[in-house]
């Protein structure tokens, strides 16, 4: 597959009830960085003066921002300090068929708004994910 342009991507997350919500045309920006633990494994008397490692455990977080809306609002606000899991859907290249889509469940940790006397009022929330990132695609 080729490069492909950020402006095309989708996101998507659950609401209040439980239903999946395609906000990417409230969102113009989005990140999904994840990572996996190491252990030390370094001995005494280790060859060459080098440390080693094992792998841990994988983690993974969804940070999203863009222009306040009142819908998206009342999706996002909706699941600030909900016990349950929210589903999320993202498409890097879009959703076009056979373009990567991550998909999993997360929590959400932070839900912004900001006004600027100069600016556009914006949104951004941060989302934990639980359990494993699927890779598959739309």
């Amino acid at each position: 597959m080729a490069f492909g342009h950020g402006k095309s991507a989708v996101f998507k997350i659950d609401d209040s009830g439980g239903t999946l919500r395609d906000i990417s045309s409230y969102i113009n920006e989005a990140s999904f960085p994840r990572s996996i633990e190491t252990a030390e494994t370094t001995t005494f008397g280790v060859a060459g003066g080098a440390k080693t490692y094992i792998t841990g455990l994988n983690d993974a977080s969804i940070s999203i921002s863009g222009l306040f809306d009142s819908t998206a609002d009342g999706y996002l606000a909706g699941v600030l300090g909900q016990a349950s899991t929210l589903s999320f859907e993202y498409g890097p290249l879009g959703s076009t068929g056979g373009f990567i889509k991550y998909s999993g469940e997360c929590i959400m940790t932070s839900y912004e708004v900001s006004s600027s006397v100069g600016d556009v009022v914006s949104a951004s929330a941060q989302f934990q994910v639980t359990g494993s990132v699927t890779r598959g695609t739309w």
